[in-house]
């Protein structure tokens, strides 16, 4: 399982750089989900198969899916359909295909050659461990993270809304528009 881990180790680093680099987004995000394969795998090799999960699931998945739509919503008109036909071609797979056939080719290996599934750690983590770890000793880092988030949330709903000026100087606009007309009359 060392092979595996430092396979991966490279693959995320390499694909990171990727994502760091690319220009074009669509390319980096493709690099970008490459790299969190490989963190997955890196968990895996580590004898922690529920951290492995949950990178795969919820941030390979889920961050992934929400990112393709905030990228889909943002190219609009006809213009944006032939530049995703231009970022979607063969050459923009290159790259990611191969480090993920490295990494399917690693994975695949160390399960034939090593069936017994020893980590390199000393024993395999479960989620129940997890658990206890996270709401023991670092519970009080768990709510700070849970408060950073919660932040990160209402500042995203407050930038993401529409500015709250333009509406009052309209409100007042209509206003000023009102009394004029009453005093016209």
């Amino acid at each position: 399982m060392e092979a595996a881990f430092y396979i991966s180790a490279i693959i995320a680093v390499l694909a990171t750089l990727g994502v760091v680099i690319n220009t074009n987004p669509v390319h980096a995000l493709l690099n970008l989900v490459i790299s969190l394969i490989a963190v997955a795998m890196i968990f895996f090799s580590l004898g922690a198969p529920f951290a492995g999960a949950l990178e795969v699931i919820v941030y390979a998945g889920a961050i992934m899916v929400m990112f393709v739509f905030v990228i889909m919503m943002l190219n609009v008109g006809k213009d944006a359909v032939l530049q995703e036909r231009r970022w979607m071609s063969p050459k923009a797979w290159r790259l990611p295909g191969i480090m993920s056939a490295v990494l399917l080719v690693t994975l695949v290996s160390m399960l034939v050659l090593h069936g017994n599934g020893q980590p390199l750690g000393n024993e395999i983590q479960g989620a129940s461990k997890v658990g206890m770890a996270l709401f023991g000793p670092y519970l009080i880092l768990v709510e700070l993270a849970a408060f950073l988030l919660l932040a990160a949330l209402i500042i995203a709903s407050h930038i993401g809304r529409p500015d709250a000026t333009v509406a009052v100087e309209a409100e007042e606009d209509t206003d000023a528009r009102a009394d004029e007309q009453g005093e016209a009359s």
